[in-house]
């Protein structure tokens, strides 16, 4: 089975590796519009094949879009990634056009692919792709939710470890809704658990309200350290999602998908738990919200309209 990865960039070619890894793809095209970067990268994982028992082939193309045809997933990373002191919403009008050009040429050689848009603002790019394309809804999600819920695992783990507890990771349940951004993100702490016992009954309520405000800025954290967008983790969170529709995991995974009534919400993509499977989103699971963190779903929502608003003359 065939997945194309656009954009060869530091996230682009981590999905491209990772996926490669984890050998659930017969075919990987790793598509960029710079001569000889995504050729470059391609040969490199694939010389590291034989000492890491890869079986996928990944090739590396320059703008060649026929390459990519009978794609079953196109993951879109195109577009400037943030800098220091930027916000994901700094970018939609450049990577508005960026993105709907690269999903209309994707679409000419893969009419049936489920569409995975990573580009930032995130959550407007998904949106922008679904109304453009006016493909059925389960066959375009955007990465977030599932990215910022690995975040959130890593300082919840980080703060239990500090209360005394030697928690890993792995140990830690945490999810996050709402929208991708650094204010209006929304850790569901009353989910949050580990190995099963609520984090409330573990944690005290200033190390929790630290753990959702690191969760926050998480992505703003690694951009001041390295100077750019994190690729680590988003590489590994897009494989996990492309994985899950190759091979038919039905997993439960937050992540950016349309809303039509769906927590009270139409006309809209944003963060949410559903279950994905071989026909891309195949379910929307509404968790009940109460108080606090239903509150901040609704200024998440909003937050997400206002930046949506901005589509129509960020395309002119």
């Amino acid at each position: 089975m065939k997945v194309t990865v656009v954009g060869a960039g530091n996230v682009g070619a981590t999905v491209a590796n990772v996926i490669a890894m984890k050998n659930f793809a017969s075919d990987v095209v790793l598509l960029d519009i710079k001569e000889g970067v995504s050729e470059g990268k391609s040969m490199d994982m694939m010389q590291a094949a034989p000492m890491l028992g890869i079986d996928t082939t990944v090739t590396g193309v320059t703008n060649d879009y026929a390459a990519t045809a009978g794609s079953k997933v196109v993951v879109v990373t195109s577009g400037l990634p943030r800098k220091p002191g930027m916000s994901r919403e700094d970018l939609i009008g450049t990577n508005a056009k960026i993105v709907k050009g690269v999903v209309d040429q994707a679409l000419q050689y893969s009419p049936n692919a489920i569409f995975i848009i990573i580009s930032n603002p995130m959550d407007t790019m998904t949106y922008l792709t679904l109304k453009d394309t006016k493909l059925s809804r389960n066959r375009v999600l955007g990465l977030g939710g599932l990215l910022d819920s690995s975040r959130f695992k890593y300082y919840i783990a980080a703060a239990l470890k500090e209360a005394g507890m030697p928690a890993t990771i792995t140990d830690v349940d945490g999810m996050v809704v709402g929208g991708h951004n650094d204010k209006t993100m929304v850790p569901l702490v009353s989910y949050a658990a580990y190995r099963g016992i609520p984090i409330t009954k573990l944690l005290s309520p200033a190390a929790i309200e630290d753990a959702v405000a690191k969760t926050k800025k998480g992505g703003a954290t690694l951009t001041q350290l390295i100077g750019t967008s994190a690729w680590y983790a988003p590489g590994a969170a897009v494989a996990t999602l492309v994985g899950a529709i190759v091979t038919d995991a039905k997993k439960l995974i937050p992540c950016c998908v349309y809303l039509d009534g769906e927590y009270g919400e139409r006309d809209l993509c944003i963060g949410v738990p559903v279950i994905l499977g071989a026909k891309g989103v195949e379910r929307i699971v509404d968790v009940k919200l109460e108080g606090e963190e239903k509150a901040a779903f609704a200024t998440s929502v909003a937050a997400a309209r206002e930046t949506n608003a901005l589509l129509a003359t960020a395309l002119q």
